[in-house]
């Protein structure tokens, strides 16, 4: 069996005259949480309803959990899916609605299922309500709680958790995280970067339909290359610090925040920061904390 969850190859998708998609190439491994990332008209909701098989590929070739998402019936029981803007139907109580999904789905007690599903999302109490009567909150969690069906190998989540409060928010990514310790893949696509740093192992930056840059989250906030130091007070030499062994260059963006890059390849990265935090404090040099890389905001700013 493959490794790869997600194979996207030369992928273009046209609408008329408008590439909304043009050429993009990336990978999803299985078991990972893998972010799509981009300004509105990116290409990210394009590049996610060709993953659900929504929609079918202008050219190149994809595939997903194996099988061509374009053959009928191939992604049953494979994926599962939560829209950016699903909405449920009205006339149904949230319960009966998601038993009569999970029976659409084959699962072997639709029931439970839904009732597992909905305990999942922190929504067991809604078994009986209206979906018409449901919050937003609520509904995006029920929504979700459909994505969850029959436990999916592969879960594709669109703006999770656009519009929430931060506590409906905050459990969302829980359910983020446990699925990722199931070994579930999952492909989120949102505007959250922060939210995305916490989560995702990598993820794909698109801009204008094209991909500007995918890897792994140390790859893109080059976590593995540099470091930044706040600086309380006290005089910082540089060309001291460029002298210390795999330290490349070092600079002072303003007046507290030193900016360090490093040959991450023949130097561990804690060795680094040990040798850099070493020599300020011998030189009267205060600081108030160490963090790695850059934010992934400056990453997707930088660009797109």
């Amino acid at each position: 069996m493959s490794e790869r969850a997600i194979e996207i190859v030369e992928v273009t998708r046209r609408f008329g005259a408008k590439v909304a998609v043009d050429g993009v190439s990336l990978t999803v491994n299985r078991g990972e949480v893998y972010g799509l990332i981009g300004p509105n008209g990116a290409g990210k909701t394009t590049t996610f309803s060709m993953m659900c098989g929504y929609l079918r590929p202008t050219g190149g070739t994809l595939r997903v959990m194996g099988v061509d998402p374009r053959v009928d019936g191939a992604l049953k029981g494979k994926i599962g899916v939560l829209p950016q803007d699903a909405i449920l139907p009205g006339g149904w109580k949230v319960g009966p609605l998601l038993t009569y999904w999970a029976q659409l789905s084959g699962v072997a007690n639709p029931e439970q299922e839904a009732r597992k599903c909905l305990e999942r999302v922190g929504l067991a109490e809604a078994w009986g309500v209206e979906t018409h009567a449901l919050s937003h909150g609520m509904a995006k969690r029920t929504a979700l709680a459909q994505a969850l069906l029959g436990s999916p190998p592969l879960v594709l989540l669109d703006e999770p958790t656009a519009g929430l409060d931060p506590r409906i928010a905050n459990q969302v990514r829980q359910v983020i995280r446990e699925l990722k310790d199931q070994h579930t893949t999952v492909v989120v696509s949102s505007h959250n970067l922060q939210e995305l740093e916490q989560l995702c192992d990598a993820a794909a930056i698109l801009d204008r339909g094209k991909l500007a840059q995918a890897g792994t989250m140390a790859e893109l906030t080059g976590q593995s290359a540099e470091f930044r130091v706040q600086v309380a007070r006290g005089t910082v030499i540089l060309p001291e610090l460029e002298s210390l062994p795999g330290v490349t260059s070092a600079r002072m963006e303003g007046e507290t925040l030193l900016l360090v890059r490093f040959d991450g390849q023949a130097h561990k990265p804690e060795e680094v920061i040990s040798r850099v935090v070493g020599h300020l404090l011998q030189t009267g040099v205060l600081i108030l904390g160490v963090s790695r890389g850059r934010r992934l905001e400056e990453r997707v700013l930088q660009l797109t």
